[in-house]
């Protein structure tokens, strides 16, 4: 846990939902304003530039909201070098930190400095076509390719760190964080990662070849899929996708910077967090 508070002498931003009522956000905005503290609020389906602009001068962005806030706020946060709270106003809420019922209590937790900065891998995404640079964007879970609309099995070749992987037949192909491992990749057979290690994780999504599992990568490899055969589709963290045709290069690699996300529980609760929102480890059958 953090010794000291930190030096709010700036503002925070608190980024709403869709589902977030305005009540919720007034209750933020006066647990900030009865510590001295400047709160700004943002619409996450808003511009962007409205967004970043207000971020200038902040030292906390908070969600208000699920995973899909979440998921925006880091992008938001995470190049800034600026901490993330999360608090859960959706169903699942497994990165968030904090549930509606308890905000004003871990607003003052962060505020008293009692908690703890975990860091999360943000993944760097670059989509290529010839000599020309199509798209770039980042992702705190995932960039999944896949083939579009009623198109056939795609067939991609892999390159990681300038090394041949292979060439494969599937429906698509994701790229995964750590922290994207518990969720599409989890749902397409890909492993759990504990969630703070740097490494990435390539799944092939109904492989042709039942050989053609999982493989994880460790930090600092560049993975270079190059679509073969195609029409596909490039999601990052299940944002509106962008066409990708075939003879296009995505390069996936990780941030030069990490998300920063404000903890107030222990490490070790990631694990029983697998099992209360995912049932990991939890019997189909009730013991006896």
């Amino acid at each position: 846990m953090s010794p000291n508070p930190p030096a709010l002498t700036s503002t925070v931003c608190i980024l709403r939902g869709p589902g977030a009522e305005q009540s919720v956000v007034d209750r933020a905005i006066a647990a900030f304003k009865d510590r001295g503290v400047e709160a700004i609020e943002s619409d996450r389906d808003g511009p962007a530039k409205a967004v970043t602009d207000r971020l200038k001068s902040c030292a906390l962005v908070v969600t208000l909201g699920g995973d899909g806030t979440f998921l925006a706020g880091a992008r938001f946060a995470a190049p800034r070098g600026i901490p993330l709270l999360g608090v859960n106003l959706g169903r699942l809420g497994f990165l968030t930190e904090v549930e509606a019922d308890h905000l004003e209590q871990g607003l003052k937790r962060f505020l008293d400095g009692d908690y703890r900065i975990e860091e999360r891998t943000i993944l760097q995404v670059v989509l290529t076509r010839g000599q020309r640079t199509v798209a770039r964007a980042i992702g705190l879970n995932e960039v999944v390719v896949d083939h579009s609309g009623e198109a056939r099995m795609l067939r991609v070749e892999i390159d990681v760190g300038g090394q041949a992987v292979g060439v494969i037949d599937a429906d698509g192909v994701m790229v995964a964080t750590a922290t994207g491992s518990t969720a599409y990749a989890l749902a397409s057979g890909g492993p759990i990662l504990e969630p703070t290690l740097s490494d990435l994780v390539l799944v092939p999504m109904n492989p042709f070849a039942l050989t053609v599992r999982p493989i994880v990568f460790p930090p600092g490899q560049d993975i270079r899929l190059l679509v073969l055969r195609g029409p596909a589709e490039m999601r990052i963290d299940g944002r509106r996708g962008r066409a990708v045709a075939t003879g296009d290069l995505v390069r996936c690699g990780s941030h030069p910077r990490r998300l920063k996300v404000v903890r107030f529980r222990p490490p070790e609760e990631f694990y029983r967090r697998l099992g209360e929102k995912l049932g990991w480890g939890r019997p189909l059958v009730p013991k006896k």
